[in-house]
C-alpha cells in the first residue's frame, strides 16, 4: 500500500475511553484515523448487533448509541467506506485464549470487519489483577498503553507491505502494560486452557473465571507459543486469525446424516 492506509478505529470500552484515545493518536502517526466508537461501555457483548443505531459527531469521528459490531457495520458500510483496516481497542485488560474470541466485544469488532473484507487487528492490554476486580473499575493512565499502541501502530505500517493479511483475516494483539518495560513480538496461537468455574448459594449462581488470579501470580499452565504465555512473561502476543470458524466435513457426520429419514 504506497499511501497511508484509511483507519476505522472502534472499541467496546466506549469512544471516552483512555485506551482509544491512546491507540487513535498512536495510529494517526501511519494513517487516516477515523473512531466510531460505543457511546457507552460494551465490554463482553460479542457480536450482538442492533437494527437501528442514532449516531452523534465527536471529535475523533462518530458515537454510536449501540455494540462494536454495529459501529463496524455503520463505518464501512455508510461512515467510512473506504477503510483499509478495522483496528479495535486498546481494550482495558487482555482478551488471551480461544474461549474469549467469540465473547469480547473488541475482538469481535475485528471479526465483523472480515465479512467486510476488510482486515482487521484487535488491540488489548494485559493489566494484572484477580478475578474480583471488574476492569470497569481500573483507572489507567495513557502512557500505560505505550507498548499496545507501538505495537498496533507497527502492524498497521507493515502487514499490508508484509503480505501478513494474505494469510490471515484479522490479528488479536495483547501486550503489557508499558511499565513492565519494552517487550519483543512473538506471534503465538490462542491458548486452549479453560477455567472457568461457576458456584451455587442461596439461589444464585456466580460465574467466575479463574485464569485471572493464576496470570496474576504468574503461576498458569499454559504453555510455550500460546497468547498468555506470552504476555504473563512479558511480551507482545500476535495471534494470526481467521473467520469464520473452519468447518471440515467427517466421516461420522456424514454417515449419521445419511440415516435421517427426511419422511417422518
Amino acid at each position: 500500500m504506497d499511501e497511508q492506509p484509511s483507519i476505522l478505529l472502534t472499541n467496546d470500552d466506549g469512544i471516552e475511553s483512555v485506551g482509544l484515545r491512546a491507540l487513535y493518536d498512536a495510529l494517526a502517526e501511519v494513517g487516516d484515523v477515523t473512531a466510531i466508537g460505543p457511546q457507552d461501555d460494551q465490554s463482553a457483548v460479542g457480536r450482538a448487533i442492533s437494527h437501528e443505531v442514532t449516531v452523534h459527531e465527536h471529535e475523533l469521528g462518530y458515537a454510536v448509541e449501540g455494540t462494536p459490531t454495529d459501529c463496524v457495520v455503520a463505518g464501512i458500510e455508510a461512515l467510512v467506506p473506504d477503510a483499509d483496516i478495522v483496528v479495535a481497542g486498546c481494550n482495558v485488560g487482555a482478551n488471551l485464549g480461544a474461549y474469549v474470541l467469540g465473547r469480547s466485544g473488541t475482538v469481535s469488532a475485528a471479526v465483523e470487519a472480515t465479512f467486510f473484507d476488510v482486515p482487521a487487528i484487535a488491540v488489548s492490554m494485559y493489566i494484572p489483577v484477580r478475578e474480583d476486580t471488574a476492569f470497569s473499575d481500573i483507572e489507567t493512565d495513557y502512557d500505560s498503553y505505550r507498548e499496545a499502541t507501538r505495537a498496533a501502530s507497527h502492524l498497521v505500517d507493515h502487514a499490508f507491505g508484509a503480505g501478513v493479511f494474505e494469510q490471515c483475516d484479522y490479528l488479536n494483539v495483547n501486550a503489557p502494560v508499558a511499565e513492565w518495560g519494552p517487550a519483543e513480538m512473538i506471534v503465538t496461537d490462542p491458548s486452549e486452557v479453560y477455567q472457568m468455574g461457576a458456584e451455587h448459594h442461596d439461589g444464585t449462581v456466580t460465574l467466575h473465571d479463574r485464569i485471572w488470579e493464576r496470570m496474576a501470580e504468574g503461576d498458569i499452565p499454559d504453555p510455550d507459543g500460546t497468547d498468555r504465555r506470552a504476555v504473563v512473561d512479558g511480551r507482545v502476543s500476535v495471534s494470526p486469525l481467521t473467520a469464520p470458524h473452519t468447518t471440515e466435513h467427517h466421516e461420522a457426520l456424514d454417515a449419521l446424516a445419511e440415516t435421517y429419514d427426511s419422511r417422518e
